[in-house]
C-alpha cells in the first residue's frame, strides 16, 4: 500500500511541475481568455444559487476562481489574483460562521435533538427546492424569495415532525420548528449576502 502510494505521489508531482498553463491555454488567445472569464462569472452566481438549497455554493465559487486562478491567465486584466481569492475565501467563510451562528440560536439553542435537526436540514432543502420553481412566475426575485421562504417553512416541519416522533408534547415541537424557521432564514440570509460578496470578487477581480 506504501509503495502504491509512493508511485501515486511520484506520478502526482510530476505532472504538476509538467503542467504548462501557457502551452496548454494558450491557444485560447484574448478572445478565449475573455470567454473564461465570462464563464466563470456566470458560474460563480449559478454556484451562488445554490446557497439557497444549502449546498456549499460558496465554496464551489471559491473552488472555481482557484482553478481558474492556476489555469487561466496569469496576468492582465483578466487575471485573478492572490488578493481577489484570499477575499473571495474569507467571505465565504463568514457566511459560513454567519450560518453556524444562526443554527446555533436557533432550533439547538431550543433543545433540538440530533435527529431533529438533521430532519431540519432535509425539510429546508426539500422546501428550498418547491419554493424555487413556485416563484418561477415573478422574475428573479420570486425565486429567491420563495426558497427562502419555504426553507425555512421545511426546515419547521422537519424539526416539528423530528421532536414529535421522538414524544415531545406539541407545544414543545412547535418551540422548536419556530426556532428552526428562524434559525434557517437568517442562516440562508447571512450565507447569501456572503455569496453576493464572493460573486462581486470574482467580477471585480476579472475586471479590474
Amino acid at each position: 500500500m506504501s509503495t502504491l502510494m509512493l508511485v501515486a505521489s511520484s506520478l502526482t508531482s510530476i505532472f504538476l511541475l509538467s503542467f504548462d498553463t501557457e502551452r496548454w491555454f494558450g491557444w485560447l488567445g484574448p478572445t478565449g481568455a475573455v470567454l473564461a472569464a465570462i464563464l466563470l462569472v456566470v458560474f460563480c452566481i449559478v454556484a451562488w444559487g445554490l446557497n439557497l438549497i444549502t449546498l456549499p455554493g460558496n465554496w464551489i465559487s471559491v473552488a472555481a476562481m482557484a482553478l481558474y486562478a492556476w489555469l487561466g491567465p496569469s496576468e492582465g486584466r483578466i487575471a485573478i489574483g492572490a488578493t481577489t481569492l484570499a477575499a473571495a475565501f474569507l467571505f465565504a467563510l463568514l457566511g459560513e460562521i454567519i450560518e453556524f451562528a444562526a443554527g446555533a440560536m436557533g432550533a439547538q439553542k431550543a433543545g433540538a435533538s440530533r435527529r431533529s435537526t438533521l430532519l431540519a436540514v432535509v425539510g429546508s432543502m426539500a422546501g428550498a427546492l418547491i419554493g424555487a420553481f413556485v416563484g418561477i412566475p415573478i422574475p428573479v426575485v420570486g425565486p429567491i424569495l420563495a426558497a427562502i421562504l419555504f426553507g425555512g417553512v421545511g426546515a419547521t416541519a422537519g424539526a416539528i415532525y423530528g421532536e414529535w416522533t421522538d414524544g415531545r408534547s406539541w407545544r414543545e415541537s412547535w418551540s422548536v420548528g419556530h426556532a428552526a424557521f428562524w434559525g434557517r432564514t437568517f442562516g440562508t440570509l447571512g450565507k447569501f449576502a456572503a455569496g453576493l460578496a464572493v460573486v462581486l470578487a470574482a467580477l471585480i477581480g476579472v475586471l479590474f
